[in-house]
């Protein structure tokens, strides 16, 4: 498993700067929502029968298949809370990107992190850490909920994108991997399009301000 260390504990301090005590209003809007993303049609891999995996490009799926069920379980322990749409949209498109990269698992007969897991539960020490970290976070306002949505997709793109950039070399890997981290923007604008309905700028918490802002513009 490649080591996050860096990523994840400097998130995990992040975390504590979200606070705020603004009371939002009653969440009613259909906006901000990934309507566009049918359940997994653009995220599967055409398998080469000939392309073989690295260690770095396992180690990348493994964690990644994780890191998707991460944001999937937030946003449905989110939407308990704080019952709305966004979460629950949105958690459908996060089940189509972990099912991508089963696809990704059973095509290279990879062993599954995932398993009979249940929502909450997680392999990866660090990736379980998180969890407990954002949902608590989550659960303090919707505003902060919301922030949380945002902010995990700006660890997807993050981790995605260093993926697509360091390690990815087979094919269907990186056509699995640019689907997921293209949804991820759009997810981000979506939590954002949220915040911003009431009023609240929401400040990249990972990625830079001119990323951010380049990818709020497309």
């Amino acid at each position: 498993m490649k080591t996050r260390n860096y990523k994840i504990s400097g998130k995990l301090l992040m975390l504590m700067m979200l606070s705020t005590s603004l009371v939002l209003p009653q969440c009613t809007e259909l906006a901000g929502t990934d309507n566009s993303l049918a359940h997994g049609d653009e995220l599967k891999a055409t398998p080469g029968e000939d392309q073989q995996l690295t260690r770095e490009e396992v180690e990348g799926i493994l964690f990644m298949r994780e890191e998707e069920k991460l944001a999937r379980d937030v946003y449905l322990y989110l939407y308990e809370v704080h019952p709305l749409r966004p979460f629950l949209n949105i958690s459908k498109s996060e089940q189509a990107h972990m099912d991508a990269i089963k696809y990704l698992i059973d095509t290279y007969e990879l062993e599954d992190p995932v398993g009979e897991n249940q929502e909450g539960v997680f392999q990866n020490p660090e990736l379980q850490q998180l969890y407990n970290e954002l949902i608590k976070t989550g659960s303090e306002s919707r505003e902060e909920a919301l922030k949380v949505g945002a902010l995990i997709e700006e660890i997807d793109i993050i981790d995605l994108r260093t993926e697509l950039e360091e390690t990815a070399k087979n094919e269907d890997v990186i056509r699995v991997f640019d689907n997921l981290c293209q949804a991820s923007e759009r997810h981000l604008k979506a939590f954002v399009r949220v915040l911003s309905l009431y009023d609240v700028e929401y400040t990249p918490v990972e990625l830079g301000q001119e990323e951010f802002d380049s990818i709020l513009s497309e």
